[in-house]
């Protein structure tokens, strides 16, 4: 299954880029093995020229081009719903035994996601109730990205 992470915002910094780079090799090293690759990460710049409802429709559209055809849509939502470390593993599991090929992590602007996210979304998902930087959520996804291979792989890292 591959994974992908699409994100609007600005390249991310140097840090933040080490971050996102270490656990993307990390997961990718160790997902292969178990049938899954990436993730892939695919940035947008937010159209400066528009604002509210527009850049959010907008924004939501760059997104939702770059999902596969037939991809699960996991989209980063403060509304949605939130999963320990194991529940998303699992569910990155059972999407690949149910013989799914994509998973594209959507993180919207500023302003989140337009209606239309929502609606083609397999799944919203949220960090909490605690308003991330849009780039430590990269930085968080990758990591929990990781560690979900780590959980299927009996990889000592993840530790419950």
């Amino acid at each position: 299954m591959r994974i992908q992470i699409s994100a609007i915002g600005a390249k991310p910094g140097a840090s933040e880029a080490a971050l996102i780079e270490d656990y993307t090799k990390r997961a990718n090293a160790l997902g292969r093995n178990m049938g899954f690759s990436g993730p892939k990460i695919v940035t947008f710049e937010a159209p400066r020229s528009l604002s509210g409802s527009q850049r959010q429709k907008k924004e939501s559209g760059l997104l939702l081009n770059s999902v596969p055809s037939g991809a699960n849509i996991v989209a980063l939502d403060e509304r949605g719903q939130t999963l320990n470390s194991e529940k998303f593993a699992a569910r990155l599991g059972q999407w690949r035994d149910d013989g799914i090929s994509d998973v594209v992590f959507l993180i919207g602007g500023a302003d989140g996601h337009d209606p239309a996210v929502a609606e083609r979304a397999t799944l919203l998902l949220s960090f909490g109730a605690l308003t991330w930087p849009h780039m430590l959520a990269r930085v968080m996804l990758s990591e929990q990205l990781y560690r979900a291979m780590t959980i299927h792989s009996g990889h000592p890292y993840h530790r419950s």
